[in-house]
């Protein structure tokens, strides 16, 4: 059975690492939520206005986008478009739309704040744009922690004050654990910073793993050691690969979730009425309450042969008009400077939730820490992701200990940066 799930693997990355014909667009593209049909409806209405070129829409797993895509990518291959989270390390095989473009200051004022988050350090490329802003934070079945008879943490409360509450909720309500946090060196590196780390040294190279980034991975190995932090999460894959623990907080199997703002639509989709849940922004430790912004973009690359119709899809999805849709419908945070500063976005809702959460996020965006405002434009970030949950999840498996973990995450990185060179 697994060799023919590996054969059917394989089969599909090689239809996706084909770049589409003449007229033909490729898209590769992840959801979250329900912007997968969204943005099928708006593909669907730009082909009617444009029936010389067929946009298809290859969706696929995050998994894909993360591991399989680079690897196309390297033998000069892959799709047309695709939406990406990787966006600094693989800028090098991103196209240049610029040339393509029929107003290029448009894309420069409305999309320049991230646009070097997107593209080779000291080019002026335009290479694609922000589907969506995002920033880390916790959720809390704010249900369970009124059944437990346990408040709510408020502002400026600690991670230890969160995971002591969530304890109590978890005891009271018979919860799996007290809570969760996604598979992901990307996830955790607001708390780190919030400790005091900083990951880039004064050469703009990797800075070793410092006390920073040992307090709060040490908390996190420990509380997952009680029996608190949800242990599956992180020891039932291997590498870096990702995993989200959003299926257990939709089924009420964690008090407290931390992920990010692309899981609102998510959580308000598959939650329902079934309980009351809030976002309640990043638990703060010695140094701040900082969560990490970033975002999903959508690129064009560079091996397309199709470079002028690409252009036609992107700035379609780029114009005002779509990006504020597009946001309304899936509940993202616009990036467009135009959409942010005009306001007045109709969230298409009718879960009271979402409104909040929403708003909360915002408010959040303004307790970001500079180390960690940094890393979406750092070319070493993911090396540094990765690394970090690699090891980490080893240590949480009884597989080395953390002093062995610091070694070896400061060993990754290096040899991260020699293979680039």
């Amino acid at each position: 059975m697994r060799k023919t799930g590996t054969v059917l693997a394989a089969m599909a990355a090689s239809l996706l690492a084909t770049s589409a014909l003449a007229g033909e667009v490729r898209v590769m593209w992840y959801s979250d939520g329900v912007e997968g049909e969204v943005i099928q409806d708006l593909l669907n209405r730009f082909m009617k206005d444009n029936p010389d070129i067929k946009v298809t829409l290859d969706n696929v797993a995050y998994k894909v986008i993360q591991e399989q895509l680079p690897i196309q990518l390297e033998s000069g291959q892959g799709p047309d478009i695709a939406r990406v989270t990787n966006l600094k390390e693989l800028a090098q095989h991103w196209l240049d739309l610029r040339p393509h473009l029929a107003d290029a200051k448009y894309w420069e004022d409305n999309f320049g704040a991230q646009a070097d988050w997107m593209r080779p350090d000291g080019s002026d490329a335009i290479t694609g744009f922000m589907t969506q802003l995002t920033l880390t934070g916790g959720f809390a079945n704010k249900t369970l922690f009124e059944q437990a008879g346990v408040a709510l943490p408020g502002d400026k409360a600690t991670w230890d004050d969160w995971v002591k509450a969530s304890a109590e909720v978890m005891k009271s309500q018979q919860t799996a654990a007290a809570f969760g946090i996604d598979r992901s060196g990307h996830r955790i590196s607001g708390p780190n910073v919030s400790y005091g780390a900083n990951y880039i040294g004064a050469d703009g190279k990797p800075a070793k793993v410092d006390d920073g980034t040992k307090a709060f991975a040490t908390r996190l190995v420990d509380w997952t050691a009680q029996g608190l932090m949800l242990k599956e999460t992180w020891v039932s894959a291997a590498g870096s690969t990702y995993r989200a623990a959003a299926d257990d907080f939709i089924n009420a199997q964690i008090p407290f979730y931390y992920s990010g703002s692309w899981q609102v639509a998510n959580l308000s989709t598959k939650i329902g009425d079934s309980f009351d849940w809030v976002a309640t922004g990043s638990p703060c430790g010695t140094a701040g309450c900082s969560g990490l912004k970033g975002g999903a973009a959508l690129v064009a690359i560079k091996y397309t042969k199709n470079p002028t119709d690409v252009a036609k899809v992107m700035e379609y999805l780029a114009s005002e008009a779509v990006v504020k849709e597009f946001s309304e419908r899936t509940l993202f945070l616009p990036a467009h400077k135009a959409v942010v500063e005009k306001g007045g976005l109709s969230w298409v809702t009718k879960d009271k939730n979402v409104g909040p959460a929403l708003d909360a996020f915002v408010k959040s965006s303004g307790e970001t820490l500079p180390a960690s405002d940094a890393l979406p434009a750092w070319k070493w970030a993911s090396a540094y992701y990765g690394a970090l949950v690699t090891r980490i999840s080893q240590v949480m498996a009884g597989e080395m200990s953390l002093d062995d973990a610091w070694a070896k995450i400061d060993q990754d990185i290096a040899d991260k940066v020699a293979q680039a060179k």
